[in-house]
């Protein structure tokens, strides 16, 4: 018989995306820029009248968006917005002079110089080319690509009707051996090249596929130079997956907005990037110690501080008492409220936690369950379907009873929902773990009368910034633990990589995601160690808590426990790995405020400090945590493994042997160490690792080879510098230091 494939599975989900219109054989409908004249020029960029395949006209503009950013604008007509401003703006371009050359119309050619990068214009044919100061192209547009029988098989510039939504197109060239990394959270290899990334937030139930809770519409380039997209639309990146010459974005919005941003490095490339959206919110200290989770499953005030006492007792370091689902009321999530049978005097219990050094966190979310007792009166505050009634839809794929939308682009449901959350932030607890936001419909309706299309990303934003804003009125800083997010979401400071399954496999992805996330921006990452679904091995418990310990932010989360003496057999490698993390905290502050001044990921692919080694692009099962620390966690259960060291000599942690880097390494190492090395000639401030983070009024730096050096160490009492000129350290700010080599 014929061969069939086998049956794939599928999660239905609320929130799918819709489709883009096909074309049908012989239909038209491509509108392609051919050329195009000026029509006006200023101080910042020029705006052109193009003329289309299609004898259609439309308005390009191409100007400065900042120093060493060039905006490209393809529109219907000059003041088109994208649809998802009208509830958010994403991208906030600054006024920046540019240099003009060409105007005179002589030549056919224009030049709009934004200092470390050009974009040159031929206006007939019309074409683009971006170079960077010194003439080095960066990437130019393909015209589109044709097959023999002279069929297009890319999409050019300029915009395609058909049934359904307008969508606008662009495709640029890529280079044979160009990598691309970002796009926000993906958990596919690092470099995206031959991938097609979809900007719709899924709730991804897991982190080992395409689908993202967190989508950034924006890349990094080895060739030295970003792409950012402003749309809040499922915008289509095709990384060179139907032609491996050519990146083409697909926005179906009313325009495509894009900015092509100079590096040439990584780090420049994000400082640029965060100018135009955010700088990342740096969070508080104590945020950055160990959190611990009730876990998935019913919690009472008793075993919260049962739990409370035994990690004090054992002496495992912690700062944050996580409170998952089970403090409501069953079948009423999210209405805010403590379940007063499981829950009978939760003042106390808050105050008791708070004389321990505990802070606390509550889980919840913007759904509202049809069972709750808010449901009724808040009924003018939830998404509408089509017909004018509340929108009421299965967020928990049938897990739990179908949930209404809170309307966040109403400004009276806002105040709602922040007046739940004000009275529990001024009872003592002190964040909130803000988790789904993917769910909302393509077809729900809004206050504001966006669609759930229009709506569907942004709302994410929406959703942290409000529990942010209230959290800053009552505690002073904007510290949310966020599963969701889209552009600009740098702003909220904690985010975590949602349902992991319990494997190897499920780790090694979960790394690429937070590199991904970290190259899109996003500095403060975390996933739940010791994975989400399920409970895990000894082994790898210890090997995904090492991780977890020395990743940005660290959670034990799960549906099972994820408490340490859980797992008698190997609580003791697990405080360890803990303690060590407390014992960097001077290393790990210091590097998270750089990366809040500067938009550089503290938990970094290998391209971001050597992007001209092909490697760096493609070793994703690896990262740097600050400048100077090389993390490998152990992704296989034998415990050993392949580390990519770049060049330079870099010192293993544990042994002191100094291996020669611009090779692979075999690390074989026993279950209670994580592969972990030091670049050669670093200063790692450590300190005494207590209960909580604490401030550490003394440090000792820990000096890893000869030659010169400086670190500086930040902390809330200000700066301190260490420096190293020939072997002898000194010290200069308020921080007792001591050395040791």
């Amino acid at each position: 018989m014929p061969y069939r494939p086998p049956l794939v599975p599928h999660e239905y989900f609320v929130a799918d995306p819709p489709e883009l219109p096909v074309r049908e054989r012989g239909e038209e409908g491509l509108s392609a820029v051919t050329r195009a004249e000026v029509v006006a020029a200023d101080g910042e960029g020029v705006t052109l009248k193009a003329f289309t395949g299609a004898e259609e006209t439309l308005v390009v503009q191409v100007g400065a968006a900042g120093e060493g950013v060039i905006r490209v604008r393809l529109a219907q007509d000059a003041d088109a917005r994208t649809r998802s401003s009208r509830a958010i703006a994403l991208v906030s371009p600054g006024a920046h002079p540019a240099t003009l050359e060409g105007l005179d119309g002589g030549s056919g050619r224009l030049v709009v110089d934004a200092g470390a990068v050009r974009a040159e214009i031929t206006l007939a044919p019309f074409h683009l080319r971006f170079t960077d100061a010194a003439g080095g192209l960066l990437t130019e547009q393909d015209p589109g690509h044709t097959d023999i029988s002279g069929r297009l098989r890319t999409l050019p510039f300029g915009r395609s009707l058909a049934t359904g939504p307008v969508a606008y197109h662009e495709s640029l060239v890529a280079a044979p051996d160009e990598a691309f990394a970002g796009f926000g959270e993906s958990f596919t290899p690092l470099d995206k090249r031959g991938q097609r990334p979809l900007m719709w937030n899924f709730d991804a139930f897991g982190a080992e596929s395409q689908r993202a809770y967190k989508n950034v519409p924006f890349y990094l380039s080895s060739r030295g130079y970003g792409l950012l997209v402003d749309s809040g639309l499922p915008t289509e990146f095709d990384v060179c997956q139907t032609t491996h010459s050519t990146v083409q974005i697909i926005v179906p919005d009313d325009l495509i907005d894009y900015y092509v941003i100079a590096g040439p490095t990584p780090s420049e490339v994000l400082d640029r990037f965060d100018l135009l959206t955010c700088r990342p919110a740096l969070p508080p200290k104590w945020a950055f110690g160990t959190w611990i989770s009730s876990g998935f499953f019913v919690d009472t005030q008793e075993r919260v501080l049962d739990r409370a006492k035994k990690i004090r007792e054992r002496g495992i370091p912690c700062d944050v008492l996580h409170l998952d689902t089970y403090w409501q009321t069953e079948g009423h999530w999210s209405d805010l409220r403590w379940d007063p049978d499981r829950f009978p005097d939760p003042d106390a219990m808050l105050a008791e936690l708070d004389g321990m050094g505990f802070k606390v966190c509550l889980w919840m979310n913007p759904y509202v369950s049809h069972l709750s007792p808010l449901f009724a009166e808040a009924t003018d505050y939830f998404l509408k379907n089509q017909e004018g009634e509340v929108y009421v839809a299965d967020c928990w794929h049938g897990s739990y009873p179908a949930c209404a939308f809170v309307d966040l682009t109403n400004p009276e449901a806002v105040a709602w929902f922040q007046g739940l959350l004000r009275p529990l932030l001024q009872q003592g607890v002190q964040v909130f773990k803000t988790d789904f936001a993917e769910g909302v419909p393509h077809d729900a309706r809004a206050h504001n009368g966006m669609s759930g299309l229009e709506l569907h990303n942004v709302y994410s934003l929406l959703f942290n910034d409000a529990v942010a804003e209230v959290t800053r009125e009552v505690h002073g800083h904007t510290l949310v633990w966020a599963r969701s997010s889209f552009l600009g979401g740098q702003r909220h400071s904690a985010q975590w990589s949602g349902d992991i399954a319990t494997s190897y496999a499920a780790m090694g992805s979960t790394i690429r995601g937070g590199l991904s996330h970290g190259l899109s921006g996003i500095p403060f990452w975390s996933h739940d160690a010791g994975g989400f679904t399920g409970t895990p091995s000894d082994d790898l418990y210890v090997r995904w808590a090492q991780f977890g310990a020395l990743s940005p932010l660290v959670r034990f989360h799960g549906t099972t426990s994820r408490e340490p003496w859980e797992f008698p057999a190997v609580e003791e490698e697990v405080r360890a790995a803990i303690r060590l993390r407390y014992s960097l905290m001077p290393y790990l502050y210091s590097a998270a405020v750089e990366s809040a001044r500067t938009g550089t990921p503290m938990m970094r692919a290998l391209c971001v400090d050597h992007p001209d080694d092909p490697v760096a692009w493609r070793a994703d099962l690896e990262y740097l945590l600050g400048r100077d620390l090389l993390v490998a966690p152990m992704t296989s259960p034998t415990g050993e493994r392949q580390v990519y060291l770049p060049q330079g000599d870099w010192v293993d942690w544990w042994s002191g042997e100094t291996l020669t880097g611009g090779r692979y390494v075999t690390v074989i190492k026993p279950l209670d160490q994580i592969p972990l090395f030091v670049r050669h000639g670093a200063l790692i401030p450590t300190a005494e690792p207590g209960d909580t983070v604490g401030d550490h009024p003394e440090i000792t730096v820990v000096s890893f080879g000869d030659g010169d050096g400086r670190t500086t160490i930040h902390d809330t009492d200000g700066e301190t510098t260490v420096t190293r000129t020939r072997g002898v350290l000194t010290s200069t700010g308020p921080k007792r230091v001591s050395f040791r080599r």
